[in-house]
């Protein structure tokens, strides 16, 4: 089963809106297939284990491991419980069950039913913490939301800007440690920030200093103050703009019209759940970082402290949690929080 999750995780940020799964089989003690799912519409993990197997023979004595339950239905691709029952695989062993409705225990109960030994559970943990985007998805009916920011030894994420301040990014930490962050832009389907943070830094929210999935971007502009010249519109990838007026679609642009009221932060998620937007990484700005804190809409925080002083300028999100992760990146401390009471 750790084998199992090891290759699964190969598939991060390429599987959305499907789950990240590997499959071993193994033969008399001995693995003799493995596999894992690439991208959604194309094999699942079993498939892949399956087909990996050099003497098909060798299947009806065999015992299949798999981190996530065999989907029970036909998608773009064809049920893997019952690829599995027709094989005669007689052992399956399942990290955890999957809570997506279309499954949902149905493809255990198929195997079982196929009289199929299925063992449910090992390294249980380790399998829904692998999909924590999965599982809060489909059964908070929201993404997963990831906190990032950097912030100074004296706790500032910005300097006071003054009129005439060139409108870029102020870095806090090195390349090595923003090569880091785009690693993370891949993993994730959405990447998301402020109005303040696209006017002041006019951030690509791209990936350049890693190979990977480009997330989709997304901006918060109650009044459509941006202007169209930042890179955000510049219709290299997807973007949406969480918005209170009305405009029609633009150059790979969406606008979302939502009330910027007491539900706001509510209603954005479910219209991203909406669009199937399993994980979204929140890049800034400090307000915005903080009212999430503060309501208790976040599931992640990854906070840097880089080695500089500003003195003055805008303050640092804060969370009164302790940090379950302490490391240092290149000269940075990096302090990953996880909210284990998220809405």
């Amino acid at each position: 089963m750790q084998r199992c999750l090891q290759l699964a995780k190969n598939g991060l940020g390429n599987t959305y809106p499907n789950p990240l799964v590997g499959s071993v089989i193994v033969h008399k003690g001995k693995i003799i297939g493995e596999g894992y799912h690439k991208k959604a519409g194309e094999p699942h993990a079993e498939v892949n284990a399956v087909n990996s197997v050099k003497n098909k023979e060798l299947l009806k004595q065999s015992t299949l491991y798999v981190n996530l339950e065999p989907c029970a239905h036909q998608g773009r691709t064809p049920a893997c419980s019952t690829m599995i029952v027709d094989l005669q695989i007689p052992r399956v062993v399942v990290g955890c069950r999957d809570s997506f409705e279309k499954v949902d225990g149905k493809g255990i109960d198929m195997m079982q039913k196929a009289g199929i030994d299925v063992s449910v559970g090992v390294l249980e943990k380790e399998s829904r913490e692998l999909n924590k985007r999965f599982f809060t998805f489909h059964e908070k009916k929201r993404p997963y939301i990831i906190l990032k920011w950097a912030q100074t030894l004296d706790g500032f994420i910005d300097f006071e800007r003054s009129p005439g301040t060139p409108i870029k990014p102020n870095w806090i930490t090195d390349e090595y440690t923003r090569m880091l962050v785009h690693k993370w832009r891949t993993e994730e389907q959405a990447i998301m920030v402020a109005t303040n943070t696209a006017e002041k830094d006019n951030p690509k929210l791209n990936v350049r200093d890693w190979a990977g999935n480009q997330p989709i971007r997304i901006v918060l502009d109650r009044t459509l103050r941006l202007k169209q010249n930042l890179h955000l519109f510049d219709g290299s990838q997807k973007t949406i703009v969480i918005t209170e007026k009305h405009k029609e679609t633009a150059k790979n642009a969406d606008y979302i019209r939502i009330p910027f009221d007491e539900a706001f932060y509510e209603n954005m998620f479910k219209e991203l759940y909406k669009r199937e937007i399993q994980s979204v990484f929140i890049e800034g700005g400090a307000q915005f970082l903080q009212n999430l804190i503060d309501i208790n809409y976040w599931d992640e925080a990854r906070e840097f402290i880089g080695d500089v002083r500003f003195f003055k300028g805008v303050k640092a999100p804060t969370t009164k949690m302790q940090a379950n992760k302490k490391e240092t990146v290149s000269g940075s401390k990096l302090f990953t929080y996880r909210n284990l009471k998220a809405q």
